[in-house]
C-alpha cells in the first residue's frame, strides 16, 4: 500500500491517509451486510415531504425551499449520504431493508 502514495513530509506537516478512499457506495453496503453491521433506519427509505430542484429531491425548510413553483410532496425517498437536509439531495427509493439497498445500488448508475 505505502508504495501507491509520496510519504515525503517536512517536519511539522502532516500526513492524511484514507485507506477506504477507493471503495465504492456498493462496496460500503456489502461490507455492512457481511459484518452485520445494525443501522439506524434513517439509512433507509421513508415517507417524507420534499419538493424537486434541479433534478434531486430536497427537504423543505427554512434553509432555502421550497421556492415559488416548487411544490412540496410526500415520496417514499431515501438519503445516500445522512448529513445536512439542507445540503444533501434524496433518490426515490422504497430501500427499506439492507437487502433492498444492495440491489438498489448494483444497479444504479447515479
Amino acid at each position: 500500500l505505502w508504495q501507491l502514495y509520496n510519504g515525503r513530509h517536512a517536519p511539522g506537516e502532516h500526513v492524511r491517509v484514507f485507506p477506504l478512499s477507493n471503495w465504492t457506495e456498493l462496496d460500503v453496503w456489502q461490507y455492512i451486510d457481511r459484518e452485520g453491521i445494525e443501522l439506524p433506519q434513517i439509512y433507509f427509505a421513508h415517507e417524507r415531504e420534499v419538493f424537486a430542484r434541479n433534478g434531486m429531491w430536497l427537504t423543505a425548510g427554512e434553509w432555502g425551499g421550497p421556492k415559488d413553483g416548487e411544490t412540496v410532496e410526500k415520496r417514499l425517498i431515501r438519503y445516500r449520504t445522512v448529513g445536512d437536509m439542507s445540503c444533501t439531495g434524496a433518490v426515490d427509493s422504497d430501500a427499506t431493508t439492507l437487502d433492498a439497498v444492495i440491489a438498489e445500488i448494483a444497479v444504479s448508475r447515479l
